[in-house]
């Protein structure tokens, strides 16, 4: 819908590199800010130092107090493919490490919101424990520590979110987002704080001559790091990249869980061949399909189960969810896309943010809802469903919630959007959370107008329009270079993912066929314009948002894409992913 320009990543001064490495990939990595050989090992001694977190040495005498007392455990996580992992990673590791009695319970979103609230605490309380985890949440459950307090048991919160003005009550934190921080990274997936969190109580636990496989518990879960944290869209910086790959190199082995192994297997694709996209754009999205349509106990199951076939089973039923989470979302794009047109229609044209909302969305699947809208206008959006009725406090009426999820753009930090929004108008918003590109939150339906004007006013105080709609590119290929070797290496130099980004190329291209499959999607062969071979390359979603029959492109084009390896019937060959097409 808005127009894109591509720009050039500029790379820093002469890297210091081997001399035999690709000159593709010197350019690349130069334009990520490497600069010496030594950046591209990623190998598990580079991990920064565990006792260097702010917060665990305190959390590991907290469990160690519980390990002596025999406690009851239980993990809090959230319900998303992070918070999956996470679960799945905690109670592995305590089991393993011979903690008595360790559990776990995943909030509904339906019914009782995100995090550590007073209600999961109410239904926590029943089974006694002493202990509460909090896994990838809990850092503004100020209502719910309080709770627990009351119920004389103790809170562990491990989280990566940003903290508000007021940190809870618990009675101890392990946050790398925590002001003050000493962290060499703030970049931490939830299921990575769960990760150094464990890794340092197993090396207490061994030098205190305390019973158990030490840390090779903890480090045989780097596999769900890698997953939490590829899915969990958290910048990888070489702290995350050195997980992502330790882990992604387990799978590749096959030392991996079953419930990996099964969604891998349910998404076709091969572990040995495995690379960070497939668990970003395979395996997580049907372990998040169980919270968003249902129940992420379902994925945690998956992940802990050692039964093959049991896990087979589940990731089956994950795998079902997400046919539907896919229909259910697509129903939603297409009336979320008509509402932008109509606003287009009637304004001349998009605000600096967009507020969208329907009675009958499903609330699980807004979050994704606004993320498509977002890649197609690039504006922060809100997307909103409506979620539950209040109880209606002082005899005043209830009032239908709604839950929202916000997706934004560079330039714009949304958490900090919705505190500003809920500091320059008191009472407007319930409740918020969230990163510099997502954030989620809770209002009165008859709040909606108002914070729609607020969300707006404050977005346009941080957008920069020239900013949006840019497409990165590494620059042109040589025909020479444009090679299924090429493709290779780029494949296996990663992990490429957030705040890392996979190389992308632009260059201009004679099409010599073009033909719509799967009813969106584009499917081309070109050849470069100076000369060199012919390529298959598809664009992905080409049509979707098309308000009528697109043409089919020809002739010559300006491509912005990246270097795809297509198997198929064992055969592999070079395919171009297109990113963004402009014709001539």
């Amino acid at each position: 819908m808005t127009t894109r320009t591509i720009r050039r990543r500029s790379c820093s001064p002469p890297a210091e590199f081997a001399p035999d490495l690709n000159p593709v990939l010197r350019r690349v990595y130069a334009a990520r800010g490497l600069q010496r050989a030594d950046e591209l090992n990623l190998a598990l001694d580079q991990l920064l130092p565990v006792g260097t977190l702010d917060g665990v040495d305190t959390a590991v005498q907290l469990l160690l107090h519980h390990h002596a007392r025999e406690s009851a455990i239980l993990v809090i996580g959230d319900f998303d493919a992070d918070g999956a992992t996470s679960t799945a990673l905690v109670v592995r590791c305590l089991r393993r490490l011979g903690f008595a009695q360790v559990g776990y319970l995943v909030p509904n979103r339906f019914r009782y919101g995100y995090g550590l609230t007073p209600g999961i605490v109410a239904q926590a309380a029943e089974q006694r424990p002493g202990l509460i985890i909090t896994v990838d949440n809990g850092i503004s459950s100020h209502a719910g520590v309080a709770e627990a307090a009351r119920h004389g048991i103790d809170v562990l919160v491990t989280d990566h979110h940003l903290p508000g003005e007021q940190i809870p009550p618990a009675t101890a934190i392990v946050n790398p987002n925590l002001p003050g921080s000493r962290f060499g990274s703030r970049a931490l997936a939830g299921v990575g704080v769960a990760f150094y969190l464990m890794a340092a109580l197993a090396r207490r636990m061994q030098a205190d001559g305390l019973p158990g496989p030490g840390g090779a518990a903890v480090a045989e879960c780097l596999d769900l790091v890698a997953l939490g944290t590829v899915a969990d869209l958290v910048p990888l910086d070489r702290n995350n990249r050195v997980l992502v790959n330790q882990g992604m190199k387990r799978i590749r082995a096959g030392r991996c869980v079953p419930g990996i192994t099964a969604l891998l297997e349910l998404s076709r694709r091969q572990p040995k061949w495995l690379v960070a996209q497939d668990l970003g754009f395979a395996v997580a999205p049907k372990l998040n399909a169980a919270g968003r349509l249902d129940d992420m106990s379902i994925g945690i199951e998956c992940l802990l189960s050692d039964d093959a076939a049991t896990a087979r089973t589940l990731a089956a039923r994950l795998g079902d969810l997400n046919d539907e989470r896919r229909e259910i979302e697509q129903r939603m794009q297409e009336e979320a896309l008509t509402a932008v047109r109509r606003v287009r229609i009637d304004s001349g044209g998009l605000a600096a943010a967009l507020c969208l909302y329907d009675p009958g969305w499903h609330q699980g699947v807004v979050g994704l809802v606004a993320s498509r809208i977002k890649d197609r206008v690039h504006r922060p959006v809100v997307a909103l469903a409506k979620a539950e009725e209040s109880t209606g406090e002082d005899g005043a009426a209830p009032e239908m919630m709604l839950r929202g999820s916000a997706r934004s753009v560079p330039g714009v930090h949304i958490r900090d959007v919705l505190d500003a929004v809920a500091t320059r108008h008191s009472g407007l918003i319930e409740k918020f959370g969230g990163h510099a590109m997502a954030a989620g939150l809770t209002l009165r339906e008859s709040a909606l107008a108002a914070f729609e004007a607020a969300f707006v006013e404050e977005c346009g105080r941080w957008l920069d329009p020239a900013a949006q709609g840019l497409v990165d590119s590494d620059g042109e290929l040589a025909p020479e270079e444009m090679s299924l070797s090429t493709a290779l290496e780029l494949r296996d130099a990663g992990p490429w993912g957030q705040g890392f980004p996979e190389p992308a190329f632009d260059g201009a291209f004679v099409i010599r066929h073009a033909r719509i499959v799967g009813e969106r999607h584009l499917k081309l062969r070109v050849s470069p314009e100076r000369g060199g071979e012919i390529h298959d390359a598809i664009a992905f979603r080409y049509l979707d948002g098309a308000a009528g029959k697109a043409e089919l492109p020809q002739g010559r084009v300006h491509l912005a894409y990246r270097l795809d390896v297509n198997e198929y019937l064992g055969a592999r060959r070079l395919q171009l992913l297109v990113e963004h097409l402009a014709t001539a």
